[in-house]
């Protein structure tokens, strides 16, 4: 039976496709499901329903529990797409462990320092020159 005695159940928030991590998605709370260890939120920054040029672009938030293994899985597949760039779609996600812990919206986006990008750079304009210069 779950949950054991004495023990409180896992609860994250919960909400779907919402416009912003308000009202739902900050209000509503739901009991996981046995095996439910994980809390998914996933961050889409895009038009709705079906992209059409010069539509506007906004935010959509989606909480939910999930199994961690599936949560990482799904983290996992959407961090390519993870860019945050404004003109273009993306969806982010992150997975947190503990009760109501995805309250608030971390988006998991790769980060790049800068001494990452200005060695990209000068590999870059290194290999330009070579190719240049050949």
């Amino acid at each position: 039976m779950y949950p054991p005695k004495g023990r409180s159940a896992h609860e994250c928030y919960v909400c779907s496709n919402q416009t912003g991590n308000t009202d739902k998605c900050l209000n509503t709370v739901k009991i996981c499901e046995q095996g439910e260890d994980a809390c998914l939120t996933e961050i889409r920054w895009g038009s709705t329903p079906y992209f059409s040029l010069g539509a506007q672009k906004q935010f959509y938030v989606s909480k939910r529990c999930a199994k961690k293994e599936i949560c990482q899985r799904i983290r996992t597949k959407h961090m390519p797409y993870c860019t945050h760039i404004w003109y273009e779609d993306w969806t982010c996600s992150a997975c947190c462990l503990g009760d109501r812990c995805n309250y608030y919206v971390i988006s998991a986006a790769p980060s790049i320092t800068m001494s990452t990008f200005l060695a990209v750079i000068a590999t870059v304009g290194l290999l330009a020159r070579t190719i240049l210069w050949s």
